[in-house]
């Protein structure tokens, strides 16, 4: 057995979730009676999700409904990022939200800080858009988890290849 054990922290959105998550917010808002007649949208263009609805409080409620199936399939809702609400034709407002892939250079140099401030005897390296975590204990891994958990950093934190 080896004596390192490591996992990686990344920042993904699985988008065939997302696909569904954004397939069942569009049937409940075929069926809700409040959204009759309305002319709400939503649809992913590559890394950007566009949301379109007759008036700002429709809006609001579409994009309430989407995180709701978000958070119900496991999909990280820290990862949108909101553009303005903009007008659209026919009278209508649009709202683009990007979604956040990878954690940054700025988030990596917080996380990489936040480990070695914590005394644990790991060490953190980054990779691309993923850091790499190694020690010797499990123990300590576990506590960087923890500790990344609790943090608040401003994306959502996956912990992946846990070795």
């Amino acid at each position: 057995m080896s004596s390192e054990n490591s996992f990686d922290i990344v920042s993904k959105v699985d988008m065939q979730e997302l696909n569904n998550a954004i397939q069942q917010a569009e049937r409940e808002i075929e069926t809700r009676f409040d959204f009759k007649g309305s002319k709400s949208s939503l649809k992913l263009e590559k890394e950007e999700l566009v949301v379109a609805s007759d008036d700002e409080y429709k809006l609001k409620a579409v994009i309430d409904i989407l995180q709701g199936k978000m958070v119900k399939r496991g999909v990280p809702i820290g990862n949108l990022e909101y553009g303005k609400i903009e007008p659209a034709s026919l009278g209508t407002v649009r709202q683009r939200i990007k979604l956040k892939q990878g954690i940054d250079q700025d988030a990596a140099k917080k996380i990489n800080i936040l480990i070695r401030d914590s005394k644990l005897k790991v060490k953190s390296q980054t990779q691309g858009d993923q850091i790499r975590v190694t020690g010797k204990s499990r123990d300590d891994l576990q506590a960087v988890m923890q500790l990344l958990r609790g943090a608040d950093l401003g994306v959502e934190l996956q912990f992946t290849n846990y070795r």
